[in-house]
């Protein structure tokens, strides 16, 4: 199998970790800068270049977009799709997960439990968002915010108030959730591979921080996940449409809560502290589904060359 993988450093741990995973499943692999493909949009041939070359003979594209080139990511991501290569993720499912909002209703619509959460644009109705998510203290972070950058603990109705009213002055989008205050700090990132959770770990916040993320300095160790929650992370991910998924939960008084759904999770973090070759798992799955897309494709093709004869019932006749 011919893989393109989408990254835009080769040197990246979760790159190299992919390419690792591929080449010793036998399998060949090329890293391209998505910012250095461009794409030919003409209805008959569809073609991706990359560095001025026509792409071709791939049979899967692996992405990794970053948050900051979603539009075009998904762009590049699109046009493969477009000339019949499987996606690991889907750019649709890609773009639904990098919407907050929207990823959070198509979790409350399907019954994923949430914390209380709520959104506006107008700095009048801050206070009425500040009662909806059950006052303060509660969690302020901004919509294109990422790896815990703008996510702001307010202790207090009235910081609560300054910190809205300064982000819609700078015509920023936000969110309002809940404090879960017994999570002391930590969170739980639940792996998916293909409906499947292959790892876990807790995340811990350094102390005098609530954010656990890891680039905000938290720690990473195992975890043992229960049915309940492995069955809400699967779920999650089924919801908005990945096969590859980061299901950030937190225990709470009221069970676990899914926090964040994330379409192209770090492999550092989690390989580190489970020991799990997560990356394998990723290359197994992508092995799989290429294969069952073949085997439908050609199902497919035999039924339009071998169509059923004029005049043939299409229901047998059964003995008696």
């Amino acid at each position: 199998m011919k893989i393109a993988l989408l990254s835009r450093k080769p040197d990246l741990y979760s790159t190299r970790r992919l390419v690792e995973a591929a080449t010793a499943r036998g399998h060949e692999i090329q890293v391209l800068d998505t910012l250095r493909c461009s794409i030919n949009l003409s209805n008959d041939r569809p073609l991706v270049y990359y560095q001025g070359e026509a792409l071709a003979d791939f049979d899967a594209v692996l992405p990794r977009i970053g948050t900051s080139i979603t539009a075009y990511g998904t762009a590049v991501l699109r046009q493969f799709e477009r000339m019949g290569l499987y996606a690991l993720n889907s750019s649709t499912a890609i773009m639904v997960a990098r919407d907050k909002l929207r990823t959070l209703q198509l979790l409350a619509q399907a019954g994923v439990a949430l914390p209380k959460s709520g959104s506006g644009n107008a700095q009048e109705d801050a206070a009425a968002l500040i009662a909806m998510v059950g006052g303060a203290p509660l969690v302020v972070k901004l919509l294109e915010g990422t790896h815990g950058i703008g996510v702001m603990l307010a202790d207090t109705e009235a910081s609560a108030q300054s910190v809205m009213e300064a982000l819609y002055g700078l015509q920023k989008n936000l969110l309002v959730q809940e404090f879960i205050r017994e999570a002391d700090g930590s969170d739980i990132r639940c792996f998916v591979v293909g409906g499947r959770v292959v790892a876990s770990m807790k995340r811990q916040a350094q102390k005098g921080e609530f954010r656990s993320n890891l680039h905000r300095g938290g720690s990473a160790s195992p975890v043992r996940i229960t049915p309940q929650e492995r069955a809400m992370a699967t779920k999650a991910t089924r919801v908005i449409g990945l096969h590859i998924a980061g299901v950030d939960m937190l225990r709470s008084r009221y069970g676990p809560i899914v926090l964040e759904v994330n379409a192209s999770p770090g492999l550092e973090g989690i390989e580190g502290a489970t020991d799990k070759d997560v990356a394998d798992a990723m290359i197994c799955h992508l092995e799989q589904r290429v294969a069952g897309n073949r085997a439908r494709s050609k199902c497919v093709q035999n039924a339009a060359n071998h169509p059923r004869p004029v005049g043939e019932s299409r229901h047998r006749s059964v003995p008696r």
